[in-house]
């Protein structure tokens, strides 16, 4: 059996609904377009009434068809096509009106999703895969997309129809209408049945397309080392695999919708032909007239299709609380790092003073091993501090500590006096400059990518900057100069050109803290010399964290912090800790002795 893709974010309560009330959750959405719904229904209203007295003008020309007057005749066929345009302007503007609103209410819904996704924090995206969050903000909205501008208003014309033609029906002939009430119990107890089993279906459908997306989504990004360990079939038989159970759920959903479909289709207009059977020989007995059993005929198969496609739109409905439930799930994620409310501001320029106070902190999904274990840390304004250690000792979570991706879970952590956590993320991010260990590049211009540290800056700004990092010769280089596109994740750059242009960045962010996470790692020994320099120039007038393994780039740091196993273990200057022994010395015996970087 076909392994169901894993609930994520609370899914499991999710299962456990049985109804469609989850789009009420879509209330917000569309309130702002109130006045375009109320015209849409309206316009809706009037095709439905309009529908619902065209039988009325077939019975008076059935029923006057023999007249002697062609004037009445006349008037009868006008009054029809009259009903007709009015049926077809109607439902013009009810297509229009509709549409106009699905679009506009799941553009609203995917930038609110977008927004809320894109500030989450790290611990989100330990749990949630990227590729799934795509899924949802791109196949979820386009199911709602479908049911706000088509089935919703298809469901209201059908109920008004359904309601408006019965009260006709019971107008023309009660004892017919009886006859065909007789039948809704037939039809009622396979849309309940079946109409559970195809929300199920729906919902497994969609959780299988998520997990498509999510496992495509990693194999493409890594897409390199895909082909560096020569993983291309295996990669191309679990996709495969994802999508055929995607394809296998969504054959059990299309062919369950079928079966639902045929079996209230047959019952409903075999219970028509029974009645119009039974019509037919009133007519003969002179019970009623031909015009009132054309009539009823109509009103018959009108309300016959009504309920019939009512059973269709009811699994689409289905599908899209399915939907929605997984969007508002996303709006609704509380995130383990939250702003401040009401938010502290600095009232006065950032010195850049950084303070540890007592801190101790486990990843979300380590919560066995200590990151940071009781770390107390001063750094003064414009001191330079280099934080070294061996793998894993907990040198890059104080940087993301320091920029709150993550909450202590002990202690506390203040930028010039001030807690991080009485502030607004943004807010005292600004003030920061990053270069990761891994240079993120986008898939835009060179001037773009490094105009990202600061939009507002000018081009000679960009390039002064990109001189400063050592970039702006390669970047000249390129075809269109730093109009260039640099390739998704920069794919047209080395290792090497990514950390300059990520330093060029942080160089033009021009922020009172600069964080450094093994910023000069990928760079040949020309280059380093060239940023170091520049980091060093930098470095004198702002709060600098130096991340560094190799010990040649922090030499000169004011300050050297060694971490082992989340704690500080030592701190001094080079020469200082060289001269104490202990792990400093040894990793710089183990560097410089035998060559190591």
């Amino acid at each position: 059996m076909a392994r169901r893709p894993q609930p994520q974010n609370g899914e499991q309560d999710r299962e456990k609904s049985k109804n469609v009330r989850a789009l009420r959750e879509l209330g917000p959405f569309i309130k702002p377009y109130r006045l375009l719904a109320v015209a849409a229904l309206m316009a809706l209203t009037l095709t439905a009434t309009v529908s619902l007295m065209l039988p009325m003008a077939v019975r008076r020309v059935v029923d006057n068809f023999d007249t002697e007057s062609e004037v009445l005749l006349d008037k009868y066929f006008l009054a029809a096509l009259m009903f007709a345009g009015l049926l077809a302007v109607g439902t013009a503007l009810r297509y229009l009106l509709v549409t106009r609103l699905g679009e506009k209410v799941v553009a609203d819904i995917r930038k609110a999703v977008f927004n809320r996704v894109i500030g989450m924090s790290p611990a989100f995206y330990e749990k949630t895969m990227t590729g799934e969050i795509l899924s949802r903000i791109t196949t979820d909205t386009t199911v709602i997309q479908s049911v706000i501008g088509s089935s919703v208003s298809v469901a209201l014309r059908n109920i008004l129809l359904t309601i408006g033609g019965t009260a006709l029906m019971l107008y023309t002939s009660t004892k017919l209408t009886l006859m065909v009430l007789l039948v809704v119990p037939m039809v009622l107890v396979p849309i309940l049945v079946l109409g559970r089993r195809l929300r199920v279906l729906s919902r497994e459908n969609q959780d299988w397309i998520a997990e498509s997306s999510g496992n495509a989504s990693e194999a493409l990004l890594s897409v390199q080392t895909v082909q560096a360990f020569t993983h291309e079939a295996a990669s191309r038989s679990e996709f495969g695999r994802v999508t055929d159970l995607s394809l296998d759920a969504a054959m059990r959903r299309i062919n369950t919708r079928a079966l639902l479909t045929m079996i209230v289709i047959f019952l409903i207009f075999t219970g028509v032909v029974v009645v119009l059977w039974i019509g037919a020989r009133d007519v003969r007995a002179d019970g009623m007239s031909v015009g009132a059993l054309v009539q009823f005929v109509i009103y018959s198969v009108m309300v016959a299709g009504a309920v019939g496609s009512l059973s269709e739109v009811w699994s689409e409905l289905q599908r899209a609380a399915g939907a929605t439930e997984r969007l508002i799930e996303l709006l609704k994620t509380n995130d383990s790092v939250k702003d401040a409310d009401p938010a502290q501001e600095f009232t006065a320029q950032v010195r850049g003073e950084i303070a540890f106070d007592n801190v101790s902190f486990q990843y979300p999904s380590r919560p066995e091993v200590s990151a940071l274990d009781a770390v107390k840390l001063t750094i003064q304004p414009g001191e330079t501090v280099a934080v070294v250690g061996p793998s894993g000792a907990g040198k890059t979570t104080i940087i993301q500590m320091l920029q709150r991706f993550y909450d202590p879970t002990q202690g506390e952590i203040r930028l010039d006096g001030v807690p991080l956590t009485s502030m607004r993320r943004d807010h005292f991010r600004q003030h920061m400059a990053l270069v990761p260990q891994d240079p993120v590049i986008f898939a835009k211009s060179a001037m773009e990518n490094i105009r990202f540290g600061r939009p507002d800056a000018r081009d000679d700004d960009v390039k002064a900057a990109a001189k400063a990092a050592a970039a702006h010769e390669f970047v000249s280089a390129l075809p269109d100069g730093y109009d260039s596109p640099l390739g998704e994740r920069g794919v047209m750059l080395s290792g090497g050109q990514k950390q300059r242009i990520a330093i060029a960045r942080a160089i033009l962010r021009d922020a009172p803290v600069l964080l450094l996470d093994e910023a000069t790692s990928a760079l040949d020994a020309e280059s380093e010399g060239l940023v170091q320099k520049a980091v060093d120039e930098l470095a004198k007038t702002r709060t600098t964290i130096i991340v560094a393994h190799r010990l040649a780039t922090v030499k000169k740091a004011d300050r050297i912090i060694v971490m082992e196993e989340g704690r500080i273990v030592a701190e001094g200057r080079h020469d200082e800790l060289v001269a104490q022994g202990g792990l400093y010395a040894k990793l710089a015996r183990l560097q410089f002795t035998h060559g190591a970087d």
